[in-house]
């Protein structure tokens, strides 16, 4: 199948008993039996496995190209699971550049189980090949990285690492499988905050993780069993229902990305745009490569660099909504170091380039003219007040 028909038909059957054509949301937690420990239908509690769920997983996994896939109760629930499989004194070399969510855990939280992690920019294969020590045992990456949109390239970092005991995970939520599929680039383990553009339409709060093997893909349900970080049957559904549409919605917002970048561009109060689909980004051969678009997230920065005037323009926002997430039809804006990205230490943020101005825009499926216009409405507002 090719995607727009896997998005609907990827892993999917029509429900056995009636015939319907949807998949039910099956509001159970357990399951009879014929004797015990003699299913009558395969499950046996749902924690374990439950019908919605599972075909929400098996779609995960036709849309990726992957052996496996399971859902989680949020992005940072499927994460923990992907630490999960590691042991005391092993090391973790991820994106320097990533969301602040998964810093926070890797730092607050896993640390402290004696999980060591080294934060890079993986430019070059050189800043790889320096760090790995034969206790490295994992890769994170994102790409592009939120909220500076930086690339990693998948596969220079997969095939540095192969033959190691090195497994390679790509949080894949700002491309989608839509524009970017990292298991057929070489990486192991795919993940997705689904509440993004999987689920679409800013009502879910779901996770997922796609394997590439199957043997990979048991070890990471053990986990999600034994832990119980699982989805639930209902919204399970609601993330199905959205990836039938996700390939004519990530369209959508790689159109408007676009021109919502090329506006910014353009504009005289912006100083710094950040955008893999324009030719000045820094990485853009390696967009055209990696990607077959560019998806519907842009940041930016002001010339003037105050934090004041990226308040005050998020504030006269109409049609866009200043709100956390993205990836939903809605267009949202927000401040990442007030923000999505308050938990990292301001002087990181510094390092980094995650400035107090920097404002990260979710471009949704309006129509491009009334976003732009939205814009330019809140830019005018910057220079009303400095009349």
């Amino acid at each position: 199948m090719k995607f727009n028909t896997k998005v609907i038909h990827g892993g999917q059957h029509h429900e056995p008993a009636t015939g319907a054509v949807n998949v039910p949301v099956f509001l159970t937690s357990t399951f009879a039996q014929k004797s015990p420990g003699q299913l009558i239908s395969g499950y046996e509690y749902s924690r374990g496995a439950n019908p919605t769920r599972q075909a929400l997983e098996d779609s995960l996994a036709s849309i990726e190209n992957g052996a496996r896939g399971l859902a989680f109760g949020s992005g940072l629930a499927a994460i923990d699971c992907v630490l999960k499989l590691l042991n005391p004194g092993d090391e973790v070399i991820a994106v320097d550049d990533l969301y602040g969510g998964s810093y926070r855990m890797f730092t607050r939280l896993f640390e402290k189980y004696q999980l060591k992690f080294t934060f890079i920019g993986f430019d070059n294969v050189e800043q790889l090949e320096n760090v790995v020590t034969e206790k490295t045992k994992l890769i994170w990456l994102e790409t592009p990285t939120n909220p500076l949109m930086k690339l990693v390239d998948i596969k220079m970092v997969a095939d540095t690492v192969k033959g190691k005991d090195i497994l390679v995970a790509v949080d894949n939520t700002f491309a989608t499988p839509y524009i970017q599929k990292p298991l057929d680039l070489g990486a192991d383990i795919v993940m997705h905050s689904a509440t993004k553009y999987l689920g679409g339409h800013s009502d879910v709060i779901a996770g997922a993780l796609i394997a590439k093997d199957a043997e990979l893909g048991e070890k990471l349900h053990f986990i999600q069993f034994a832990s119980g970080g699982i989805l639930g049957p209902h919204d399970s559904y609601l993330v199905l229902r959205g990836i039938k549409t996700l390939a004519i919605r990530m369209q959508r917002h790689s159109d408007n990305g676009f021109e919502v970048a090329k506006y910014l561009e353009n504009h005289s109060l912006v100083d710094k745009i950040f955008y893999p689909g324009l030719s000045s980004h820094p990485q853009y051969a390696l967009a055209t490569q990696q990607m077959t678009e560019f998806g519907g997230m842009v940041s930016f920065t002001f010339k003037s660099g105050k934090k004041e005037d990226a308040v005050t323009f998020l504030e006269n926002i109409k049609v866009f909504t200043l709100a956390e997430s993205l990836g939903g039809v809605e267009s949202l804006a927000n401040l990442p170091a007030l923000m999505t990205h308050a938990s990292i230490p301001e002087d990181k943020r510094a390092v980094l380039g995650i400035t107090d101005d920097l404002v990260r825009l979710s471009v949704g499926i309006e129509d491009a003219e009334d976003l732009i216009a939205d814009l330019e409405q809140a830019f005018s507002s910057l220079i009303v007040d400095s009349l």
